[in-house]
């Protein structure tokens, strides 16, 4: 059985939601962006900082973003956050996508991308893009494997401004959706797919 078959996605707002979803963003910074941000700063305080930042986009960035929630009996599984015509050339940003551990390549990141572009396609974007960390080959190969093009690359920005959060001078790569409309298509085939393998 599918884990998306139980998968329901909402959009974020109440504190609780922020609290879960800070704890998930600092979860998955350690697993996977160790060796681009420094060691002191993932294991320090990540969890509070996380909820500070998670805190004023809530707060003070309603209008323009929309955090949507993954969950599998009412549990935070997953989490995208869009930032609304960011960019005059590139569209929407997916500026977070994250996953639980234990939850990965059960269908929730593509289900999940999938919200974003609905989400994108109903403010009427132009375009999606996304960035992600020149080290992530995994992450890579995801949103390739949904149609993103690599358009271009440069250096990773520091978390918070500050420098000393980066290790070293880490690269990110922008991956974009001309149509996310494809996005919706492709979760159709796979959800298709997913219940014929199951008859």
């Amino acid at each position: 059985m599918s884990k998306t078959e139980h998968l329901q996605l909402r959009r974020a707002g109440s504190p609780t939601d922020v609290e879960e979803i800070a704890a998930l963003h600092a979860d998955s910074w350690r697993r996977h962006y160790r060796g681009a941000y420094s060691d002191p700063y993932l294991d320090g305080d990540l969890q509070t900082e996380r909820l500070a930042v998670w805190r004023e986009r809530f707060e003070t960035q309603r209008e323009r973003t929309a955090t949507i929630m993954a969950e599998t009996d009412g549990v935070l599984v997953g989490f995208v956050h869009v930032v609304l015509d960011d960019d005059a050339t590139w569209g929407s940003l997916i500026d977070n996508l994250h996953v639980r551990y234990n939850c990965k390549r059960a269908g929730i990141g593509r289900t999940l991308m999938a919200g974003a572009a609905d989400v994108a396609v109903e403010h009427g974007s132009g375009g999606l893009y996304l960035w992600v960390l020149e080290q992530n080959q995994a992450a890579q190969a995801f949103y390739g494997s949904l149609g993103g093009s690599r358009v271009e690359h440069s250096f990773a920005g520091a978390p918070g401004g500050d420098l000393t959060h980066l290790k070293g001078r880490p690269m990110k790569l922008r991956y974009f959706w001309h149509n996310p409309s494809v996005l919706r298509d492709r979760r159709r085939l796979h959800n298709e797919n997913v219940v014929g393998r199951h008859h």
